[in-house]
């Protein structure tokens, strides 16, 4: 069988988890005006958690491709994301989000010789 023929074998066989699969209901969006479209209609507090979630998600990438470890005290704050109510989760985002940013102007900083 073809690589083709499997993929459009598994695209007729879905599971559970294409929904979050590119093009799924719930897959990423690149399509800037499709992200907005989808914001439009969401309560207030959630259109702005999906908005700190995904300046997280940019950050995420970010880190992973150029390879930058990310603080302990970042990860812990990650780790009780899932245990806050939205507004608080909100609010922690934006903390952990302002962090990274900062982190990652601290390590643009470094002169590169480590001791």
């Amino acid at each position: 069988m073809s690589n083709d023929e499997k993929k459009g074998q598994s695209n007729t066989t879905g599971g559970p988890l294409d929904k979050f699969e590119p093009g799924g209901e719930l897959g990423p969006i690149e399509d800037r005006n499709e992200y907005e479209r989808r914001l439009k209609p969401l309560p207030p507090d959630q259109k702005e958690l999906a908005q700190e979630s995904t300046r997280f998600a940019d950050l995420c990438q970010y880190v992973s491709q150029q390879k930058i470890d990310v603080p302990l005290e970042v990860m812990e704050q990650i780790g009780r994301l899932s245990t806050l109510a939205i507004v608080e989760r909100i609010r922690a985002l934006k903390g952990i989000n302002r962090a990274l940013m900062e982190y990652l102007n601290d390590v643009g900083q470094d002169p590169g010789i480590r001791q």
